[in-house]
């Protein structure tokens, strides 16, 4: 009986309880909201986003790829903050983008 039991028995856990699997730590997800300022001859724009990888989405801007309002511009990142949930993500995102005198500051370091 002590073959046949130890034949279907789960494996051994440590001392914690938990068995190996359990004890792995899952790939974290990061969401990030960012602000993009781009100068052109007479023109300073900010773009509002989020994103789970900055420098990923900062590549994928300046490439063309993506949002259409952002192509054909040279960007670089005024402002990025790490939130906790995609939904927090989205939510500081509408926050930044109608807080107007928060990107009104953030233009003026583009022009200096």
């Amino acid at each position: 009986m002590g073959l046949f039991r130890s034949w279907w028995a789960r494996p051994p856990t440590r001392a914690t309880g938990l068995s190996v699997a359990k004890r792995l730590p899952k790939r974290e997800i990061r969401f990030f909201v960012y602000v993009l300022g781009s100068r052109s001859k007479n023109d300073c724009r900010t773009y509002v986003g989020w994103t789970t990888d900055l420098d990923r989405r900062l590549r994928q801007h300046n490439a063309g790829v993506g949002a259409k309002s952002s192509r054909g511009r040279k960007w670089i990142v005024l402002y990025s903050e790490r939130c906790q949930s995609r939904s927090h993500a989205m939510s500081r995102e509408w926050h930044v983008k109608h807080d107007r005198k928060f990107r009104t500051t953030l233009r003026a370091i583009i022009r200096t």
